[in-house]
């Protein structure tokens, strides 16, 4: 039995391996050119061929994507023999350009070789709700509501924008209030929209090194269209912290936590505010500046905000949970620690607990 199957296993080998090395297909790419979006499907057909002396049989052709359809034979491919392959793509929601691999295989999972096609679709028009789809009001419409700079760096500035279109035949005021306001932000946008006028909100933020500001930077602007507040706001934030820099090798500071996870466990609802300790250390080979500490309720923290660390000191903190306050149940957070670390300038913490009765 187990030489029939030592047998079973040799040819088969041999076979994949005849197989994978007989196969030729032509083209072996294949360039749709420009489509449109809208076109509908298209269509190209690849030849395999099999310039080896035994059959071939293609049993499955993989894709990575649901736009890409193959259609072939699984009947055996005799010697000198070939069989089509057609490749169908469908552009409609996918504009860009685009390249599709096709991984095809025979028995027992040989690959046999790997086709491909490419492109590029040219986008269909959209309609202004598809360009502007959030509307705030009388015929006004906006493309985004969210402006995410991400890191925001001292010393320099960063400007993004939103659109705004006005729908109506109407003039229409436009008049933004911060109803949360860092006071680094710059706003420029029209006080008046022309009927079909489209116009930019430009947003900019310019942190000065002779005051820094580190950590989280949040504004909050409500929306008014000739006098009437909309249900949509505005809302801009990122995280300030140091420009990037390259440092030498190992002459860094990096900053390295005793816990990735605070958990306060089970607490009493009834029960006094609980606190944890949270350690911070320096492993790198310069000096670490704590620039910032924060979280958001139902969790405070208490950190030595400015605090220097020369190589391999360390220095504690603390995150407090007042469970009074809160409902009952599972309640989660995060901890925010800014640094001069090059690598990890915005360490996060996560923090959990459950209040119970």
């Amino acid at each position: 039995m187990l030489a029939k199957r030592l047998i079973i296993f040799i040819i088969t080998t041999l076979v994949g391996y005849s197989a994978s090395a007989q196969l030729i297909f032509t083209p072996e790419r294949f360039d749709f050119g420009t489509l449109e979006e809208m076109g509908g499907k298209r269509s190209c057909t690849f030849r395999a061929t099999n310039q080896g002396k035994k059959p071939v049989v293609l049993v499955d052709i993989v894709t990575t994507c649901g736009c890409t359809v193959p259609t072939f034979s699984r009947k055996p491919i005799l010697p000198n023999q070939s069989t089509e392959i057609i490749v169908t793509y469908d552009p409609q929601g996918r504009p860009g350009s685009f390249d599709r691999k096709l991984h095809i295989y025979g028995p027992n999972h040989e690959r046999l070789g790997v086709i491909s096609i490419t492109g590029n679709v040219t986008p269909r028009p959209r309609t202004i709700e598809e360009r502007y789809p959030i509307e705030v009001g009388e015929g006004v419409r906006l493309n985004h509501t969210h402006c995410a700079f991400t890191y925001i760096y001292v010393g320099r500035s960063i400007a993004s924008a939103l659109s705004i279109i006005n729908t109506s035949d109407k003039p229409r005021t436009i008049h933004l209030e911060a109803t949360q306001a860092s006071g680094l932000l710059d706003l420029e946008y029209p006080t008046t929209l022309q009927p079909g006028e489209q116009a930019a909100i430009n947003f900019r933020y310019d942190l000065l090194t002779k005051q820094p500001r580190y950590g989280t930077i949040n504004d909050v602007l409500a929306v008014e269209i000739d006098g009437k507040r909309s249900e949509k706001v505005l809302l801009a934030h990122g995280i300030a912290i140091d420009p990037p820099r390259k440092a030498t090798k190992g002459s860094a500071p990096k900053i390295e936590v005793s816990e990735i996870i605070l958990k306060f466990g089970a607490v009493k609802h009834a029960k006094s505010p609980h606190t944890r300790s949270l350690t911070i250390h320096n492993a790198g080979s310069s000096e670490l500046i704590l620039q910032a500490a924060e979280c958001k309720a139902p969790f405070t923290c208490e950190f030595p905000v400015g605090a220097r660390l020369a190589p391999g000191e360390s220095l504690t903190g603390h995150v407090t949970l007042t469970p009074r306050a809160e409902e009952y149940g599972f309640v989660t957070g995060q901890l925010l620690l800014v640094t001069n670390d090059p690598e990890h300038p915005a360490r996060r913490i996560r923090i959990n607990g459950t209040i119970e009765d």
